[in-house]
């Protein structure tokens, strides 16, 4: 299992993998954080696949190309605002990666990359944010032997360290 899952600090952008995940918003028209990132540097062709998607639930994935990115796929997903626990924002996450790794399945991706998804400007914390990542993954590859590598892409240090602290306690 460990070899699996791989932790790193850069840009998502910059992954040469068969999908990288965004971590959009429900229009999936772009946006701040690394949905803007990604957005910029796929082109205007991910905006326009985008426009025929029809948005995205909260909770749930859909597949574009990856346009001007070295990934072939992008996965969007829209994760939970954080209203204090009390709307089902932990299961609403923990589906955000469950369903990546689906739609990842299902598209023939053996490699993907996840951002820290809710994290930033929908307030998830940081800590359970991290537990839930890991250990949806680690169960999602108890099963399925289709996916290589599932790499966690940390852009600030703080996360690298939060990831890196709960990967040692989840994956033994």
């Amino acid at each position: 299992m460990k070899n699996r899952i791989e932790l790193s600090q850069e840009d998502i952008t910059k992954m040469k993998v068969d999908a990288i995940v965004n971590a959009a918003n429900r229009s999936l028209l772009g946006g701040g954080g690394v949905d803007g990132a990604i957005h910029r540097a796929a082109g205007p062709g991910l905006l326009e696949e985008c426009r025929t998607l029809n948005g995205c639930n909260t909770g749930d994935a859909k597949i574009t190309k990856g346009y001007n990115l070295p990934a072939r796929f992008v996965i969007h997903t829209v994760g939970p605002v954080w209203y204090g626990g009390n709307r089902n924002e932990p299961a609403l996450l923990a589906s955000c990666y469950r369903k990546s790794l689906e739609v990842a399945v299902k598209n023939g991706c053996k490699t993907i990359a996840f951002p820290n998804i809710s994290t930033g400007v929908y307030r998830f914390p940081k800590e359970l944010a991290t537990e839930i990542a890991i250990r949806e993954v680690k169960n999602f590859l108890k099963d399925d032997k289709t996916i290589e590598t599932v790499y966690f892409v940390c852009f600030d240090s703080e996360n690298y360290r939060l990831y890196l602290k709960n990967i040692k306690q989840f994956i033994k």
